[in-house]
């Protein structure tokens, strides 16, 4: 499992999920909480981001009572999240810059030499995010910003204009 965070023109990430041993590991709701203690707020301190909005997806791992408390201790109410401040929409994967765009983009690049070993994909998938040009994530975040915006209108219903374009 790798995770990813996104902001203006910044990647936070690759993070892959391993256990002690280094071995990969699925992500569960103890793993993500050390994921944002020990990884993702020091990257934020580092990079100096201050008032930013953390949005996330519905995952059990990421909604638990724990991690949610975890989330607003850092971030307050900047939460997009199913039982957030800001509420998830549900059946919304489209609206994550990170699922409607960047996994499918690294995906497209990562598989092109068809790496053979786990080692070889977490470097193929860390030198495609590090070559992302800076002028592709502000036509996502536009194009974010733009459905979200539609979302609002929409009172969180479905974005057939978007998805199916008449």
């Amino acid at each position: 499992m790798v995770w990813c965070g996104l902001w203006t023109g910044i990647v936070i990430g690759p993070y892959f999920f391993k256990n002690d041993a280094g071995v990969n590991v699925t992500v569960n709701g103890d793993r993500y909480r050390a994921m944002i203690t020990d990884y993702l707020m020091p990257e934020i301190e580092a990079r100096d981001l201050g008032d930013i909005w953390f949005q996330q997806d519905g995952a059990t791992s990421h909604t638990s009572h724990q991690s949610m408390n975890l989330l607003r201790e850092h971030f307050g109410e900047h939460i997009i999240s199913r039982f957030g401040p800001v509420d998830w929409p549900p059946r919304s994967c489209d609206i994550t810059p990170l699922d409607f765009f960047l996994w499918g983009y690294v995906k497209s690049k990562v598989y092109v030499d068809k790496p053979a070993a786990i080692q070889a994909l977490e470097e193929n998938i860390t030198r495609v995010i590090r070559q992302l040009p800076v002028k592709m994530f502000e036509r996502d975040i536009e194009n974010w910003t733009q459905r979200m915006d539609r979302l609002r209108r929409s009172n969180g219903q479905h974005l057939i204009n978007i998805i199916f374009k008449q």
